[in-house]
């Protein structure tokens, strides 16, 4: 299972009373940051629950350290080697062109309020506003609402306005792999991938797990 971080204090007690007293489940919780599996800072609660005692131990996951995954990772690469998927074909990515395409570039008229806006804040000593990232930088949390207008993750274009990710880099974000099809519009794919969980991690997790309740089985079957 998984919670939302910042909704899941106030869960929290009746959430794991019930599953430890009346479903009789050991439960073992940890909080993961997203950015040690990809480029974005991302935490999200893990729950893990087993129904007889196991030597379960989060210690033993399999992680990068946080800041070695890179936006490089994520991004379209614009010198030549970005790879053809034939279920995208041409829609993010130009590839006659060998760029993105421009309907992901901020308007002016967007890109002037975007700014503003950061002002208008940053003059009352706050930090809201877009983040700008690059090859080597670690992105905001992606949200439902990216949709909008993207702001807590632009990609930095030198001088030129900045541009959205496209829902392609989107899904690398969030360790969906290239065979992943993209069917839905472009604010569909931007809503689930804001709403989704960072792949890798809970593929991680569920590892663990599966370790565990393989040897459990495998005891049983040795009785």
């Amino acid at each position: 299972d998984h919670r939302d971080l910042h909704s899941f204090p106030t869960r929290r007690s009746s959430d794991l009373d019930t599953l430890e007293k009346e479903l009789g489940y050991q439960v073992h919780v940890k909080v993961i940051d997203g950015q040690h599996f990809v480029p974005q800072h991302r935490e999200r609660i893990a729950i893990v629950g087993f129904r007889e005692p196991m030597p379960f131990s989060w210690d033993a996951m399999k992680m990068a350290g946080k800041g070695e995954k890179r936006m490089r990772e994520v991004l379209h690469r614009e010198d030549g080697s970005e790879p053809y998927l034939e279920w995208d074909g041409d829609r993010f990515f130009d590839h006659g062109k060998g760029e993105v395409n421009e309907k992901y570039i901020l308007t002016p008229k967007l890109w002037k309020y975007l700014k503003d806006y950061k002002a208008k804040h940053q003059a009352k000593g706050n930090g809201f506003g877009f983040g700008l990232v690059g090859p080597d930088s670690v992105a905001r949390t992606l949200s439902a609402r990216y949709y909008k207008d993207g702001s807590e993750i632009l990609v930095q274009r030198g001088r030129k306005r900045p541009r959205r990710l496209t829902p392609r880099e989107c899904a690398r974000l969030m360790g969906f792999p290239d065979e992943f099809r993209i069917p839905v519009s472009d604010t569909r794919a931007y809503k689930q991938f804001g709403n989704s969980v960072v792949t890798l991690a809970f593929q991680e997790v569920a590892r663990r797990s599966e370790e565990h309740t393989s040897e459990l089985q495998s005891l049983r079957k040795s009785r």
